[in-house]
């Protein structure tokens, strides 16, 4: 008696993106010397990379370190040279001392590199050092999901309602500016672009700062940034309009004022340009006085 056999399902599957049947592959019968020679191509091909690492570039860990002299102080930084590089001043600093292949074979080492930044604050270097290690400086850069807004960790607020850690004591100031308007010019002078537009992303989240320290920012930001810069300089012309209020019954403001200098004359443009703002078009300031007047 014949019997049928059940149909077998075939097993499935599962791959990464979709279901499919397997296929039973005929086995292929290989003698030892072809699987051997085989396995040999194999462990070669493994041993020799399609695109083996590039030599020029190498990794922090094996590159030379650089000390870095800061502030009237010198205080001693040191850093990576592959690292520093990310910069063309600091790149270009370093390739100076570079010395060349007889000199080196002579040494049978790298000379160490030094470079003195008497300018700079430490402070804001150690925050520039940060930035090319980690692609960040404390405080970081957080998003909130729940406000869809950009915030700084531990943001934390001083006795009279200051970001803490939103300023810094800068000798070439002689006075507390905000740090990040320090970054910022630093990142300027290092060729940071990235840099520059996190600080300014960054000093826009802080507040409760003085007129004072605004004012010395201010001024800070116009002597160390060209007149081409339409980023920084704006942010302080478009914080002052805003907060005009505050700062009219400001006596440093009045102080800083009988000083004059260019960020006053475009302060005085950019409060005009607001003034066309606010008047209807084709009416000036002039003739609504004397409309008024009539």
């Amino acid at each position: 008696m014949l019997s049928k056999r059940p149909p077998q399902t075939p097993s499935v599957n599962f791959t990464r993106y979709r279901a499919t049947k397997a296929v039973a592959r005929p086995r292929r019968l290989r003698d030892r010397s072809s699987s051997s020679s085989s396995s040999s191509r194999r462990l070669e091909r493994r041993r020799k990379p399609v695109n083996p690492p590039d030599a020029s570039t190498p990794s922090p860990s094996t590159s030379p370190v650089v000390t870095l002299r800061v502030g009237p102080e010198k205080r001693v930084f040191a850093a990576h040279e592959a690292v520093l590089s990310a910069s063309p001043f600091f790149a270009d600093k370093c390739q100076e001392q570079t010395p060349s292949a007889p000199i080196r074979t002579r040494l049978n080492q790298h000379p160490g590199k030094h470079i003195e930044l008497s300018e700079e604050q430490p402070e804001v270097l150690s925050c520039v050092l940060e930035y090319l290690y980690k692609g960040d400086y404390y405080p970081r850069l957080q998003h909130n999901p729940q406000r869809q807004t950009w915030e700084l960790e531990d943001g934390a607020m001083d006795a009279e309602g200051q970001s803490v850690g939103a300023t810094v004591y800068h000798h070439a100031a002689r006075a507390v500016i905000l740090r990040d308007t320090a970054i910022y010019c630093a990142a300027e002078k290092y060729n940071l672009p990235s840099l520059q537009r996190l600080a300014l992303r960054k000093q826009g989240l802080h507040t409760g700062i003085q007129c004072d320290t605004i004012l010395s920012s201010a001024r800070f930001a116009y002597a160390n940034t060209p007149d081409t810069d339409s980023k920084l300089r704006a942010h302080y012309l478009a914080l002052i309009i805003r907060c005009r209020g505050t700062f009219k019954r400001s006596g440093t403001m009045q102080m800083e004022m009988e000083k004059g200098g260019k960020l006053f004359f475009d302060l005085f443009v950019a409060m005009c340009n607001h003034m066309d703002d606010v008047f209807p078009t084709g009416m000036s300031v002039c003739s609504s006085a004397a409309q008024a007047a009539r």
